[in-house]
């Protein structure tokens, strides 16, 4: 969506009764450093602004990768050596993108690259800029997983070489899943979350048990791609299959759900 008709969006939402969104940008230009995430100027910087300027109430959630902002599409900077995400270096740019989003207005920052130390190194920075009460929320078990798919197309932020699998969850491994999470809560971080969501509730559910704050789920593009497309071809009753997903998340135990299924929820509660 263009920046005038997200702004137009946020006020149908507030009228809905959705009083938070998380912002993704896709700008014009990529390049294998990301550059335009650490613009002063960057499309999320304004966005955020023109949004404060409509409509004061909206919570903003703001991103904070890389992968939609370098040619390469990985979530960071890139060991030419290597070839692999240098993940001090990559941890010094999501800092200084961190502090744009904070200064334009966002209210709260979601890092989904998965760099290790990444929560206690926003904190870090943030209370050193006098963004003491600015919230984190953490990807904080975010697997390598083939449910991104139709986000990666529109975002056109697929790896162009390799995968993400050296900094993302090995979905088979449930204890490291665990662990991930509960150390970013030692960091400092304000929410916790688990992407995808469907096909992980037992650690959804293993985390809140073992975590003292609140547990998001993400409810991410496959998933929601899937029913739609069940939906057209007539198979599911729709309606029926969204709301049972959505109970289950929370029979999980999730605190909140980060869906692309917000408004029609609301339409049938």
């Amino acid at each position: 969506m263009s920046i005038d008709e997200i702004v137009k969006e946020c006020d149908l939402l507030s009228k809905l009764g959705i009083n938070a969104i998380m912002l993704f940008a896709l700008p014009s230009y990529k390049d294998d450093v990301g550059s335009e995430a650490c613009s002063e100027n960057s499309i999320i910087s304004r966005c955020i602004k023109a949004i404060k300027s409509s409509n004061k109430d909206i919570y903003i959630i703001t991103d904070l990768c890389f992968c939609e902002y370098t040619s390469h599409g990985h979530c960071g900077i890139i060991d030419d050596k290597t070839q692999q995400v240098d993940n001090n270096k990559t941890l010094d740019i999501l800092n200084a993108q961190a502090l744009i989003h904070a200064k334009a207005g966002a209210n709260m920052i979601a890092p989904s690259g998965m760099m290790d130390n990444i929560i206690i190194s926003l904190r870090n920075f943030l209370d050193k800029n006098d963004f003491q009460d600015l919230a984190i929320m953490s990807y904080s078990t975010k697997f390598a997983s083939a449910y991104y798919g139709p986000f990666r197309d529109i975002a056109d932020s697929a790896p162009s070489f390799g995968d993400r699998k050296t900094y993302q969850m090995d979905f088979r491994n449930k204890q490291e899943a665990i662990e991930e999470s509960k150390e970013d809560e030692k960091q400092g971080a304000d929410i916790l979350m688990v992407k995808p969501a469907l096909a992980y509730l037992d650690i959804v559910n293993e985390i809140k048990k073992q975590t003292h704050i609140p547990l998001a789920v993400y409810n991410v593009s496959g998933e929601y791609a899937m029913l739609k497309y069940a939906q057209k071809a007539g198979i599911v009753d729709y309606e029926a299959i969204l709301m049972e997903n959505m109970f289950s998340f929370k029979r999980a135990e999730a605190d909140m759900i980060i869906t692309y299924h917000a408004k029609e929820v609301l339409e049938l509660l």
